[in-house]
């Protein structure tokens, strides 16, 4: 038996140990999660939840690992979920975040959790918003969020973050394949890291040539800026950090980070509410229903949206 709201003041306290345990709770989908989530909903809403995205190799553990120094520096307490990708033998995460962030490990004032996407696409872990959430009441100021870096899957994260920050870097690709990817539509903040390489410049100019294209902002409206950082030794994190919080004045300002954490919650209710018809779905197809009504669409007798309509009724009838 779990006692969750022991576990839950644990978490209150700083104990890393109960944050764990709480986040496994949330990946497992244990029996407690709607204790877990209850319990939790009134202590949550404080955190600045930030977003770390781009492709592989463009340095986002690196970037993350500085920006959780500079935050600690201020005296935050950080949380950071580094979602990587499934181990196909394990099912669990590979870890090799973590491996970079090796330096934090010993201060208790910074939580880091590896997730595995489990196959999820989109390079976000399934339960990454639940997981938000336990960080958020454990007492951190900020979380970082950090994408597995899958490439044209990466917008996710838009959905899940106050503020996205999209990481390039030279001779990782042209601005064309990053708009390909879609990732020059979500950003808040760009970060062109490793710029003490050769085209670091001529990529922040190109990058900053595409953010122009078809721009149609209106006098207020929030113009992403681009940093250039070498993550690696600390240079031009100050500036990331001082692009992100003048982002989040903004967004308080005009009421935008109210809307970003309301569409946010409206989200996780109807993935929640999804999956939940999917196991009813699944409990019909084991009592043939579902098979009955593709047997029908094969001979022709139905049509698809038609068999939807179908079960949809059946599903509410409670059938």
């Amino acid at each position: 038996m779990v006692d969750v709201p022991q576990l839950v003041e644990q978490a209150r306290q700083g104990r890393p140990r109960a944050v764990a345990r709480l986040i496994s709770l949330v990946e497992g989908a244990a029996p407690e999660l709607r204790e877990v989530m209850a319990t939790l909903a009134p202590l949550t809403g404080g955190a600045y939840v930030v977003g770390l995205t781009g492709s592989p190799g463009v340095g986002k553990s690196t970037t993350t690992s500085a920006l959780v120094t500079a935050y600690r520096k201020v005296g935050k307490r950080v949380g950071v979920l580094a979602v990587d990708p499934s181990s196909p033998f394990s099912g669990g995460a590979l870890l090799g975040d973590r491996v970079r962030m090796s330096e934090h490990a010993s201060d208790p004032g910074v939580y880091i959790r590896s997730m595995a996407t489990r196959g999820h696409l989109g390079g976000l872990a399934w339960a990454a918003p639940q997981a938000i959430r336990v960080l958020d009441a454990a007492g951190c100021d900020v979380i970082l969020v950090e994408t597995v870096g899958v490439g044209q899957s990466e917008v996710e994260i838009a959905s899940q973050a106050d503020t996205s920050v999209v990481l390039l870097a030279p001779g990782m690709g042209d601005g064309i394949q990053a708009a390909k990817a879609g990732i020059l539509e979500i950003g808040d903040v760009y970060v062109v890291n490793k710029a003490d390489r050769d085209g670091a410049d001529a990529t922040a100019r190109e990058l900053n040539h595409m953010l122009g294209l078809g721009e149609s902002r209106a006098p207020g409206d929030w113009r992403p800026p681009i940093v250039k950082t070498v993550a690696a030794r600390g240079e031009g994190i100050d500036e990331v950090v001082e692009a992100l919080e003048k982002h989040r004045a903004w967004m308080e300002e005009g009421g935008v980070l109210a809307r970003r954490r309301l569409a946010r919650a409206a989200r996780e209710v109807e993935t929640i509410a999804v999956t939940a018809l999917r196991s009813r779905i699944g409990d019909l197809s084991g009592d043939r229903h579902l098979d009955a009504l593709a047997e029908r669409i094969v001979a022709g007798d139905t049509d698809p949206y038609r068999a939807a309509d179908e079960l949809v009724e059946g599903l509410t009838n409670g059938a």
